[in-house]
């Protein structure tokens, strides 16, 4: 906190201030997501009611700077949906309005207003995406967004195609390669590598006696000292650890004979968890096949000077594992908590800390040598805890490979999950055709179907051919129920601000987990059906 000596404005009182600011989400990525999030910059394509709400979730957290490029003009309907306009500004620019009232929400963010049509700029400017770190649409018709597709694929441009229609949510996600260090996968299990201690963790192990230890200290022992111990006995008498369950049951009853009772009668609390821990701490220390398929393209790169960092890094990765690591990945250098006396715990954490410290060390030298052997690059002033960052990350590390819209639009979709999924009357992959289907009625008739009144009979046959048109197309038959094209015409294209308020929310969180490479962003495509409040994800 600030001393009274110290001014408002000062570097240490406005980190507090962000510190509590942005406290929760710092729970979540850290400071050094913070800081990606920080240098982030967004540009959304038309402030609808989805738009502008994706905006707010993404300038409450701290986004750098926002972009809204909108030649739109406020109307009724946008007031009747869309939180960030009122009835004081019918007429007036919709993104300037829906800006102003945004950057009210974060003194912090910068925000910039282009009241340009999508087409010119596509036309005339197609670089004046390349700056940024994502790029937002919303309402686009099929043929700009196509145009818009590959111009930011070949430019490498992450593209979120948000959409609210009637009571469907609708999220793309298109990215040509996205690695996640920092994947935050939900269910861990600990790194204590008993059936590979590293050497100095096997020479203090052997330096303990539980035998001649006193009731009080054995009771006080760490559960993972128990499991070694108990591990190197297993192992003297049937050769390699427990592999099954009745092999694991029986180890479980080898550590039992240790247990000592306390005077209360109650049994020792550290064997307990040593007992519990057996299924998760006996796990034997191996590389995860998705790991293991990127240390093998790693290895199969040719490092060039605009070759990313995290594919650097992976490939000295590789090399530790087949040098150095002896076919293992570098320590994580964490353990668990655990009923232990102070000292013996700091001591084995120091341990495992220690034996990480090591392995990083040397996968940081090796990626600076190969950075040297590539020439000049530009400096990076965290490479320090970015490589200490991903080896402590390394047994969870992800690529994401995605494919164009375009591509996708123009005929290489996956028509065996389309088939199967349709075949399933609880498959949410029905409204995406419907939404496929009444792109192609806007793009025939310049309206989307039921937007007026007096059309809507007419709009259901339409619509209908459509949809028949589009499995045809892809090897189906007309297995869509006639119920799913009078809803879409009910619609009429219509923002519900509900739904619109809960997929732009889905979607600042996909774009904040691109910019910051923290946790998994969903590949392709996502689907929200506000009617059952349930939601699905494709590839497609």
């Amino acid at each position: 906190c600030c001393s009274n000596m110290e001014s408002s404005g000062t570097p240490s009182c406005e980190q507090s201030d962000k510190s509590k600011r942005y406290d929760r989400q710092l729970r979540l990525w850290g400071d050094h997501g913070q800081s990606s999030l920080e240098c982030g910059h967004v540009c959304l394509i038309n402030a609808s009611a989805a738009g502008t709400e994706l905006l707010k979730s993404l300038v409450l957290p701290g986004v750098g700077a926002v972009t809204i490029v909108d030649d739109a003009k406020v109307t009724p309907t946008d007031v009747g949906n869309n939180f960030f306009v009122d009835s004081d500004s019918i007429g007036r620019p919709r993104g300037e309005v829906a800006l102003r009232l945004l950057l009210e929400l974060n003194q912090d963010v910068h925000g910039t207003f282009v009241e340009q049509p999508l087409q010119e700029i596509l036309d005339n400017q197609p670089d004046f995406f390349t700056p940024f770190t994502c790029v937002v649409v919303t309402c686009l018709p099929e043929c700009t967004l196509l145009m818009l597709s590959k111009i930011l694929w070949e430019a490498h441009v992450p593209l979120v195609v948000v959409r609210s229609y009637g009571m469907i949510g609708y999220i793309r996600v298109q990215i040509e390669e996205h690695a996640v260090v920092e994947s935050h996968p939900e269910s861990e299990m600990p790194d204590l590598r008993l059936d590979r201690p590293f050497s100095a963790l096997q020479k203090y192990m052997d330096s303990l006696d539980l035998e001649s230890m006193d009731n009080k200290e054995h009771s006080h022992v760490p559960y993972v000292v128990i499991l070694y111990k108990y591990l190197q006995l297993w192992n003297q008498q049937h050769g390699a650890p427990p592999k099954n369950y009745k092999e694991r049951k029986a180890f479980i009853e080898l550590c039992k004979t240790g247990m000592r009772e306390k005077e209360n009668n109650e049994p020792e609390e550290n064997f307990e968890e040593a007992v519990k821990a057996v299924n998760t701490s006996l796990l034997p220390t191996s590389i995860p096949s998705g790991v293991q398929s990127i240390l093998n393209k790693a290895a199969s790169i040719t490092p060039s000077p605009t070759t990313k960092p995290f594919w650097i890094m992976a490939r000295a990765l590789h090399e530790f594992v087949t040098s150095e690591g002896r076919g293992a990945l570098p320590v994580r250098g964490t353990i668990p908590d655990m009923t232990a006396d102070s000292e013996k715990y700091i001591k084995i954490q120091n341990l495992y800390r220690e034996q990480a410290a090591q392995d990083a060390d040397w996968v940081l030298r090796r990626v600076q040598e190969l950075s040297q052997q590539l020439g000049p690059r530009k400096i990076v002033p965290s490479l320090d805890n970015d490589v200490r960052t991903f080896c402590k990350n390394s047994h969870a590390l992800r690529v994401v490979k995605g494919k164009s819209i375009t591509e996708e639009y123009k005929g290489s979709i996956n028509l065996g999950e389309i088939g199967a999924h349709l075949e399933n009357p609880e498959s949410e992959l029905v409204w995406y055709v419907m939404l496929r289907a009444v792109d192609q009625f806007h793009s025939e008739f310049r309206a989307y179907p039921g937007f007026f009144q007096d059309q809507v009979e007419t709009d259901i046959v339409r619509l209908k051919v459509c949809v028949n048109r589009l499995l045809a197309d892809w090897g189906c038959g007309p297995i869509v129920k006639d119920d799913f094209i009078h809803e879409m015409c009910r619609y009429g294209a219509a923002e519900v601000h509900s739904v619109a308020a809960y997929i732009g929310g889905c979607a600042a969180h996909e774009i904040i987990k691109i910019i910051t490479g923290q946790y998994v962003p969903i590949s392709n495509t996502h689907i929200y059906n506000a009617i059952t409040a349930t939601s699905e994800t494709f590839m497609l």
